[in-house]
C-alpha cells in the first residue's frame, strides 16, 4: 500500500486508542511498519498483546478511567483517537461524550502535542451514530490540545462493515427489494486511503483545531455501489425500489442476510439515511499526497486484498463492548460441564480438528440446533453465526468464531472461546489437548457458565440434555476428523 512507505522522522512516541478496531488495527501496522514508537491503549491488553510488533507497547487502560489514562499518556506526543462505543450495552452517544472530555482533559494535563482523530461526514437531520461522532470532534477540536478531525464517508474494504452488508445483499439476493436509504448519496473511500490521511496527518502542525472531510474520488448513491459490487463480480442484479421500507424495517431483515449484527447492524443502517458528500476540498490541498481512489477502484481492491488482508482486521473485532452486554449484574456460581476422549493420535493431529472448527467447518455435531441458536441469537439483538472467522485454519487470540472470541490459544494444546451471544450470564467453552502416557492424547472440552440470578440458572439446565449428546458427539467427530488434510461439511 501507498500509505506504507514512509522514514521514522523522529522518536516521538505516539498513544494508539482503538487498535484492537477495524481502522485502529490496520493503523497500528502501518505506524509498526514506519518504524514508529507506539503505546496501545486498551480495556482487554491480554487479548490485543499476541497482535501487536516486538517494539510495541500493550498497557490497560479506559479513557473512561483517569488514572489509567494518565499513565498511558506519560511520554506522548500524538494520540490516535479511534475511541467508539458503538458496541456498548449503554446509550453509546452518552458513553461516547464522557469519554470525549474526560480524554481532551486528560491530554491537556499531559501535555499532548497533537490529537487525530476520526469522525463521520453527515449532514441534515443526523442518526444519533453521526451525531455523536461529530459531538467528539467539536469536543475534542474545542480542547486546548491541537486537534485534526477527519470525516470520512463510508469505508471501502475488505472486512469493513459497510463492505461486508454490500457484499452480503448483493451476493445473496437476486432480486433486491431496496429500501428508501439506497437513494443516499455517499462518497467512499478505500481503507488504504483513510490511513494515508491518518498517517499524513503526524507530520502537520495543527494550528489550534483543524477539520478535514476525506472521501473517495466520485460520489454515488448505495444503490449505484451495489451495482458496481455486482458488475466486478460478474452478478446479474435487480432491485426493486419500496418507498416504505424505513430504515428500521431494513435493520430487522438486514440481520439475516448479512453478517452485520443486529446492534451495530441497527445503528449503521439509521446512518445510510444521511448523505456523506465531501464538500470542503481543504483535505486535497493540505495532504496532497494523498490521491483517493474512486468507488470500482476501492471496491476491486478490496475484493483482490482479500486473501492478502485475511489476516488483518474486520468489523467483528469491535462489535462487541468489554461487557457484551451483561449490564453489570453480579454472576452467581460456576456451572462445569467437562468431558474427555482418549484418541490414538498425537497431541498436533488430534488438535488440527479443533484449529478448523467453526465457520465453514462447523461445530462437527448438532448442526441444526447450532444454527437455530444462531438464528434466536439474531432476533434479539447478538452476532449469530454470520461473523464465521478470519481464516479457516489459523487462530490468533481476539479472533472471532461465528459468536465465540478466542480468549486463549496454544498452538496443538489449548484453545478457549469467550461467549459473545446473548446469554442470562457469561459462557466459555475449552479444549484441551495432553499427550497420554503410552502414546496417544486426551482431548478434554469444558464449558462453563456463570449464570446471572435464576434465568441464567433455569437458562443452563434447560440445555442441560442436549450436552451430552451434542459435546458427546462432538468429541467422537473431532476424534473421526483427526489427521484428515482437509476439513468435510459440517456434520449433523
Amino acid at each position: 500500500m501507498a500509505c506504507t512507505v514512509f522514514g521514522m522522522t523522529d522518536a516521538r512516541l505516539i498513544l494508539l486508542t482503538g487498535a484492537s478496531g477495524y481502522v485502529g488495527g490496520r493503523l497500528l501496522v502501518e505506524l509498526e511498519a514506519r518504524g514508529e514508537r507506539v503505546r496501545c491503549l486498551s480495556r482487554r491488553p491480554d487479548l490485543l498483546a499476541p497482535r501487536v510488533g516486538p517494539g510495541t507497547e500493550v498497557v490497560g487502560g479506559d479513557v473512561l478511567d483517569p488514572p489509567s489514562m494518565a499513565a498511558a499518556l506519560v511520554g506522548v506526543d500524538t494520540v490516535y483517537y479511534l475511541v467508539h462505543s458503538m458496541g456498548s450495552s449503554r446509550a453509546f452517544d452518552d458513553a461516547d461524550r464522557e469519554a470525549a472530555h474526560a480524554f481532551a482533559d486528560a491530554a491537556a494535563a499531559a501535555g499532548v502535542h497533537r490529537v487525530i482523530y476520526l469522525g463521520g461526514l453527515g449532514e441534515g437531520a443526523l442518526s444519533t451514530h453521526l451525531a455523536s461522532r461529530q459531538e467528539v470532534g467539536k469536543i475534542l477540536r474545542a480542547s486546548t490540545v491541537p486537534t485534526i478531525e477527519f470525516r470520512a464517508s463510508i469505508v471501502i474494504g475488505s472486512g469493513s462493515a459497510s463492505f461486508e452488508m454490500i457484499r452480503a445483499l448483493v451476493e445473496r439476493l437476486p432480486v433486491m427489494v431496496t429500501p428508501r436509504w439506497v437513494g443516499s448519496l455517499a462518497q467512499p473511500i478505500g481503507i488504504d486511503d483513510v490511513l494515508a490521511y491518518l498517517l499524513a496527518a503526524l507530520d502537520r502542525e495543527p494550528a489550534g483545531g483543524e477539520l478535514f472531510e476525506i472521501g473517495g474520488a466520485d460520489t454515488c448513491s448505495y444503490m449505484e455501489l451495489m451495482r458496481l459490487y455486482a458488475k466486478q463480480r460478474g452478478l446479474r442484479r435487480r432491485m426493486l425500489p419500496v418507498p416504505i421500507l424505513s430504515p428500521h424495517l431494513s435493520s430487522l431483515w438486514l440481520r439475516f442476510i448479512t453478517p452485520v449484527y443486529a446492534g451495530v447492524g441497527r445503528k449503521l443502517v439509521d446512518s445510510l439515511r444521511n448523505d456523506t458528500v465531501v464538500h470542503d476540498l481543504a483535505a486535497l490541498t493540505a495532504f496532497p499526497d494523498v490521491q483517493p481512489l474512486d468507488a470500482a477502484a476501492a471496491i476491486a481492491r478490496a475484493l483482490r486484498n482479500e486473501d492478502r488482508e485475511l489476516a488483518l482486521t474486520r468489523w467483528s473485532d469491535e462489535a462487541m463492548s468489554d461487557d457484551a452486554g451483561y449490564g453489570g449484574k453480579r454472576f452467581g456460581s460456576r456451572l462445569v460441564d467437562s468431558r474427555s476422549r482418549a484418541v490414538a493420535h498425537t497431541p498436533a493431529v488430534a488438535f488440527a480438528p479443533i484449529a478448523r472448527i467453526g465457520g465453514a467447518t462447523g461445530w462437527y455435531a448438532g448442526t441444526r440446533l447450532w444454527r437455530l441458536r444462531g438464528a434466536l441469537d439474531l432476533l434479539v439483538g447478538g452476532p449469530g453465526l454470520r461473523r464465521g472467522r478470519r481464516d479457516p485454519v489459523g487462530i490468533t487470540v481476539g479472533d472471532t468464531i461465528d459468536f465465540w472470541r478466542v480468549e486463549a490459544f496454544e498452538p496443538n494444546r489449548l484453545l478457549r472461546l469467550r461467549a459473545e451471544m446473548r446469554l442470562p450470564g457469561r459462557a466459555w467453552l475449552q479444549f484441551e489437548v495432553e499427550p497420554a502416557e503410552g502414546g496417544g492424547s486426551t482431548i478434554t472440552q469444558t464449558a462453563l457458565f456463570d449464570p446471572a440470578g435464576l434465568f441464567g440458572l433455569a437458562y443452563w439446565y434447560a440445555l442441560w440434555p442436549f450436552h451430552g449428546h451434542i459435546f458427546g458427539t462432538m468429541l467422537r467427530r473431532i476424534d473421526e476428523a483427526a489427521g484428515q488434510p482437509l476439513p468435510g461439511p459440517a456434520t449433523r
